[in-house]
């Protein structure tokens, strides 16, 4: 079989996220639950469809940036308005200026995807006008300068603000002094004007509830607020309290570092859950014996790229098509640490290198070792000592530290029948500096 080069360069792009309801993505996705520690999204439907059905849930999922969270989200999705839900998924980080974010851009940010969600459908339900909703949003607009023509549809108006806001600090700073006291205001005419509205509509035409996930809060920079709070915790902790509220089932992505952080406690009383974690694809057990399941899932995720159309079981005969040596992507697999964007990241860069197939071992090295110096140049000599104790004890503690450290990607966290564990980067860990 003939491999296309660049349909398999296309397929690689470590920047595109699967959408498993689209018929093409499907054929590219793996799933890796069995070795990373549970059926997650499986849970977090069956808490909205089998739990909790007729009451607002609130979930909370993190992970490392890149290890698949957005593309479990969208499975989500799918498996929700498959048994009849509206669901409304948007990326945070298109609406919010992630290093500067407060509750009230967030609860805005939602307003503008419901209304904007249920638009395509306001024929059909005939939901009121948000006038209430509306009077906050055209103060807004006059404070922030936005002229608005409310014979368009309301969502632009929102969409106006939320941009301009996002664009500029001296706005978003408007914006929160208007806001801000209006916290309560806004969070009960979202509630009593578009999702009680809503969901009495979308269950009169046979709909059974609405879900809002909001992906991409996990890349909240971690930077202080000015009165020296890590927004993280500001948002997370100190107003969690209000992002619970929302009487729709909600599901919010979180920072990792807020594992570590000493308000763990805090967050978890505040959402009355714990955080779902979605760990790495492990290719090491703990005690360093190769993980031959994630191993092999892993595999199947570089050979599905590549053979899409081929059935599983069939794939594996086709390595010496796409690379020189069955070795060589064993190699590749290893040495990502079994973070998918990072495996692809790896591989969609080897690919342009070498432009030709099969592709070689030594290409494949000089491409980790490429990235293995483009690590080391941020890593501090504090913090090469916290590797080397990472490395030995397979464990991190709530340090800042050691926070940094997985924040950064330098440290991965996995998970076995005896809880979670950690590692380090296994690029990073052929590290010259690195001698554990």
């Amino acid at each position: 079989m003939t491999l296309d080069l660049q349909k398999f360069y296309q397929a690689c792009n470590p920047s595109k996220t699967l959408a498993v309801e689209n018929a093409e993505d499907r054929k590219y996705y793996i799933d890796f639950s069995s070795v990373r520690g549970g059926r997650i999204i499986e849970e977090l439907k069956e808490n909205i469809t089998f739990f909790s059905p007729h009451e607002p849930t609130c979930e909370l999922f993190t992970g490392h940036i890149g290890c698949g969270k957005s593309t479990e989200l969208l499975k989500l999705k799918a498996e929700l308005e498959a048994v009849g839900y509206q669901v409304v998924y948007f990326e945070s980080s298109q609406d919010l200026e992630m290093s500067d974010v407060d509750i009230g851009d967030i609860l805005l940010a939602i307003a503008r995807r419901v209304t904007e969600s249920l638009d395509a459908l306001e024929k059909q339900l005939k939901i009121p006008e948000p006038k209430g909703l509306k009077k906050i949003i055209e103060g807004a607009a006059k404070l922030v300068q936005v002229e608005l023509e409310w014979s368009a549809e309301f969502t632009i108006g929102i969409g106006k603000i939320t941009a301009k806001a996002k664009n500029s600090p001296e706005f978003r700073s408007k914006l929160r002094e208007y806001l801000g006291p209006r916290t309560k205001s806004i969070l009960d005419v979202i509630n009593e004007e578009l999702i009680e509205s809503a969901i009495v509509k979308l269950q009169q035409h046979g709909k059974k509830g609405l879900v809002v996930i909001v992906d991409n809060l996990d890349r909240l920079d971690t930077a202080q607020k000015p009165w020296g709070r890590p927004q993280p915790e500001y948002l997370f902790v100190d107003r969690g309290e209000q992002l619970r509220q929302l009487k729709c089932h909600v599901v919010y992505t979180i920072p990792l570092s807020l594992r570590f952080s000493n308000d763990i406690e805090r967050l978890t009383q505040r959402f009355i859950v714990d955080p779902k974690v979605l760990p790495m694809v492990p290719v090491q057990q703990r005690d360093g014996t190769v993980c031959a399941e994630g191993m092999y899932l892993l595999k199947q995720m570089v050979l599905a790229r590549a053979f899409p159309d081929v059935p599983e079981a069939q794939r594996l005969d086709l390595i010496p098509e796409i690379f020189d040596h069955p070795d060589t992507l064993e190699r590749l697999c290893c040495v990502s640490g079994g973070h998918v964007r990072e495996l692809l990241r790896l591989l969609y860069d080897w690919i342009k290198k070498q432009r030709r197939l099969p592709l070689g071992r030594d290409v494949l090295e000089n491409v980790i070792k490429y990235r293995c110096n483009q690590m080391t140049l941020a890593i501090s000599d504090d913090e090469w000592k916290l590797l080397r104790q990472v490395g030995k004890n397979k464990k991190v503690n709530g340090d800042d530290g050691y926070r940094s450290l997985v924040h950064s990607r330098f440290v991965y966290e996995y998970c076995d029948g005896d809880g979670f564990w950690f590692d380090l980067n296994p690029i990073l860990a052929e590290a010259p500096g690195l001698k554990l």
